[in-house]
């Protein structure tokens, strides 16, 4: 079932070429319920239109991929529990926050390069218009910040 969560979560954050999900989805230990994760793809592919083909393709490329996958998950998900733990220490510093910091960065950054590798060997099994759905919304994740920060406090229109 643990694999099975893995797969759907690469999945979902795979198909985005910047990993949109990626960072969030990845990194999450078991703090998600486990049905809203096997959710994440099928938002994911109803919005993209995948096919039952390209599911199975996408799948298949996930698969082959799941040995490099996990270590890199886990190291990440280690790396940020020591990052909270380095910021929440009676004695945090800094300099511990800092390095804890430089940990998760590493570990993002090898996750990136893996995820690139995949968008890869996936971006070939989408459309031009499913491409250029993941780019509208890798568009609207970047601006989602700088909506949050426009309306501290608040929803727009409180």
């Amino acid at each position: 079932m643990k694999t099975n969560r893995l797969l759907t979560i690469a999945t979902a954050a795979a198909i985005f070429a910047g990993g949109l999900t990626a960072t969030k989805t990845f990194a999450a230990d078991s703090s998600a319920p486990a049905p809203a994760r096997p959710r994440i793809f099928q938002r994911v592919a109803g919005k993209l239109n995948l096919t039952a083909d390209q599911r199975a393709q996408i799948k298949a490329v996930l698969s082959s991929e799941k040995e490099t996958l996990q270590p890199l998950l886990a190291r990440l998900r280690d790396a940020r529990k020591n990052l909270r733990a380095a910021i929440r220490s009676s004695d945090a510093n800094e300099t511990a926050v800092r390095a804890a910091s430089a940990t998760v960065a590493a570990a993002e950054a090898d996750l990136a390069v893996e995820r690139m590798k995949i968008y890869g060997k996936i971006a070939p099994i989408l459309t031009d218009e499913q491409r250029q759905r993941i780019s509208d919304f890798e568009q609207r994740a970047d601006d989602s910040p700088d909506a949050a920060i426009a309306r501290p406090g608040g929803r727009s229109g409180d």
